[in-house]
């Protein structure tokens, strides 16, 4: 029996994490415009679509990128809409009207302007604010507001606060809010969360968002899920449904996090040890799903992909990256590369590593690379992992070390692990033990199995077992079974099964084959029976032939076929004994050859005792010997028996005594005699030596 992980191979690492992630992710409130180049694409009618949403959105616990930095830089939501005096459509109208006849129709607006016109005052002075010339939109602007026109006065509020005077910004702000403007009162909720008044800002920003103003709708929300308030989804929504990209991309987490919450509520977390919660870093695999979601959880997780693809089909490019991840789940490879595609061309790195998995797995490892590449330079830990893992495959084990510490770098403490387990393949045994150490100081389980198991190897099993125990409670599966493995070296078999039974309920093959054993050794067939059946289904051959003798012990020995039958049908225990034989289980080998015989499967009993007997079984060799004497070939059955008997077995050493007896060749007869003698059983001993002395008696006659 080896310990798992002492022959461990390089890392495969997994794709973007669709792991359980609770509220690490919320918005950075952005300060309301504080440059003048922001508010150029600010100034909307407020019932316009949003602009770049606020994207600082923090995720798995990982820093905020130079990118990320410099696309929430431009995300302060675009409440200071512009309305005028006839209303949203006339403002749109305005600005379309200028847009396609240029200087004259800004003339004809100027000149009515000049002359006294409140409404194209306020639409000059919009269209001058939004070209940036605050100077030459500040008088039209205070003119038409002094006509009282709302929006003028909702305008000259967002030009005061781009000039550095937010105060006065927000009496005028009040002035629009207080007229019935919902991007007013927008932009004075904003006023006040910056300065930590949350009251007076809630009061405004619903009153925005009552209105229907999608921005405020969503500044509400985002108010909201700061403090826990369920309140916030149906403010998401209510954004969203107004095409709030930003929004739908946040609802439709909101959404997947409450139906992975009903899932874990129902089938509770996997892993080992206590229910402390899924990982937050990527897995890695891991993707990566939440499990199983249950009744009307499911519809929330369907639901949470149509905001994503709403969101994603508008731009943005985290909300492309998950609904990649729930395509590529759910097998839908083509249309999920389209997802991940996108996104990696707008800028997010973890898109364009999930895309290199995609084209790895699809064979194309050069167009992967690639990828890896680009978002290996963009910070991605786990795409400087999977090239790590590539240049080590190829054999370039310093361009992988490089890259194992570029990943180790960006945060990614899988980066030290494969660092270990590249030392380890070169038996640089201190090194391995020092990344080892470093990741397993840093939470990472299998690090610290693979610690252990070095310990344990250095013969330090008082050193080995902290960091088993350690590795086992938060989850490693491996190191709950190489626990068993210790403490039955010890002789402590209570405490052994206790974690050979908790490594098999989590699907390990060996612990649970461990477990089968020890139940028929105390005479719990069933439950042996339950184990045995989960360790062969898994793949273990030991397991198969167990189950296989199990159930060959519960049936009458079958009798020789009659004359003219057909062959009997194979029977339940034969078919695992054909399943671990097929696996190379010699002792398997031979009872599927005695099986076959039995039935009167001539050539089926020669080929799986050959197998055997090729494989080294002594067992295998004298049966195969047998078939071949009962066949006329003597020559070669002398062979295998040769072979059998020279690894121990009494049986064929007496064949080849009786055989050279028969040929005449007296001293070879009583060498194999001594030679049975020696081997046994008591049987063939007692045998042996009776032929040994006729041959005795022969030679001295």
């Amino acid at each position: 029996m080896v310990f798992m992980g002492d022959r461990s191979t390089l890392l495969k690492t997994g794709r973007f994490a669709r792991g359980h992630v609770h509220p690490a992710e919320k918005l950075v409130d952005e300060v309301f415009a504080a440059a003048a180049e922001q508010y150029k694409d600010t100034i909307e009618s407020a019932e316009t679509s949003e602009t770049v949403e606020n994207a600082q959105t923090v995720e798995n616990a990982q820093p905020v990128k130079n990118a990320e930095n410099a696309e929430s830089a431009a995300t302060a939501e675009t409440a200071e809409t512009i309305e005028t005096a006839d209303g949203v459509e006339n403002a749109e109208r305005a600005e379309t009207e200028a847009s396609a006849d240029g200087a004259e129709t800004e003339a004809r607006h100027r000149r009515a302007a000049d002359a006294g016109d409140t409404a194209s005052m306020s639409v000059l002075g919009a269209l001058l604010l939004r070209r940036g010339d605050l100077a030459g939109a500040e008088p039209y602007l205070r003119g038409a507001t002094a006509d009282g026109d709302r929006a003028a006065a909702n305008n000259l509020g967002v030009l005061l606060h781009q000039r550095g005077y937010p105060d006065e910004a927000a009496g005028w702000w009040r002035t629009a809010a207080v007229a019935g403007s919902a991007a007013a009162a927008h932009a004075l909720g904003r006023h006040f969360r910056e300065r930590g008044d949350e009251p007076a800002a809630e009061y405004w920003l619903r009153q925005s968002a009552e209105q229907g103003h999608a921005l405020g709708a969503y500044a509400l929300a985002d108010l909201l899920e700061h403090r826990s308030d369920v309140g916030a989804e149906r403010w998401l929504r209510a954004a969203a449904e107004q095409g709030h990209r930003e929004a739908a991309y946040r609802l439709a987490r909101l959404l997947e996090r409450h139906a992975t919450d009903a899932a874990h509520e129902v089938f509770g977390r996997p892993g080992l040890g206590p229910r402390t919660g899924a990982e937050s870093a990527p897995p890695r695999r891991a993707a990566q799903g939440d499990g199983p979601v249950a009744g009307p959880d499911r519809a929330r997780g369907g639901e949470a992909e149509q905001w994503y693809r709403q969101a994603a089909a508008r731009g943005h490019r985290r909300a492309a990256l998950h609904l990649g991840a729930i395509l590529e789940q759910r097998g839908e490879l083509k249309e999920a590369g389209r997802w991940y595609l996108m996104s990696a061309k707008a800028g997010e790195a973890r898109a364009a590593c999930a895309l290199g998995f995609l084209l790895r797995d699809a064979g194309d490892r050069e167009s992967a690379a690639v990828w890896w590449l680009r978002a290996a330079q963009d910070g991605d830990g786990n795409a400087a992992n999977a090239l790590g893992a590539l240049h080590a495959a190829r054999g370039e084990q310093q361009t992988a070390e490089r890259w194992y510490r570029a990943a180790m770098d960006a945060g990614d403490v899988n980066g030290a692990y494969n660092l270990g387990l590249l030392c380890a393949a070169q038996d640089r045994t201190a090194q391995a033990e020092q990344w080892y150490r470093r990741a397993a100081y840093a939470g990472h389980r299998e690090a610290a199995n693979a610690l252990a198991v070095l310990l344990l190897q250095a013969g330090d099993p008082a050193g080995a077992e902290p960091w088993f125990s350690k590795a086992a409670e938060a989850g490693s599966v491996d190191a709950a079974f190489n626990l068993g493995i210790l403490y039955a070296g010890r002789d402590e078999d209570r405490t052994a099964l206790l974690w050979y039974e908790r490594a098999a309920a989590a699907g390990h093959t060996e612990a649970a084959l461990q477990v089968g054993m020890a139940l028929l050794h105390h005479g719990e067939e069933q439950e042996a029976e339950r184990h045995l059946r989960c360790a062969a289904g898994g793949g273990s051959a030991e397991a198969a032939f167990r189950l296989a003798g199990l159930l060959d012990a519960r049936q009458p020995p079958p009798g020789p076929p009659a004359l003219g039958e057909p062959l009997p049908e194979k029977t339940e225990c034969e078919e695992w004994y054909e399943r671990a034989a097929e696996q190379g289980h010699r002792r398997a080998q031979v009872r599927v050859g005695m099986l076959a015989a039995s039935r009167g499967d001539v050539e089926s009993a020669g080929h799986w005792y050959r197998a055997a007997a090729e494989s080294g079984s002594r067992n295998g060799a004298f049966n195969l010997g047998l078939l071949l004497a009962r066949e006329g070939s003597e020559r070669e059955a002398a062979l295998w028996w040769t072979r059998a008997a020279a690894d121990g077995h009494g049986r064929a050493a007496l064949r080849l005594a009786l055989l050279a007896a028969r040929r005449g060749e007296l001293a070879e007869g009583q060498r194999w005699c001594a030679r049975a003698v020696e081997l046994g059983p008591a049987e063939v001993a007692e045998r042996a030596a009776r032929l040994r002395e006729a041959l005795h008696q022969e030679l001295t006659a």
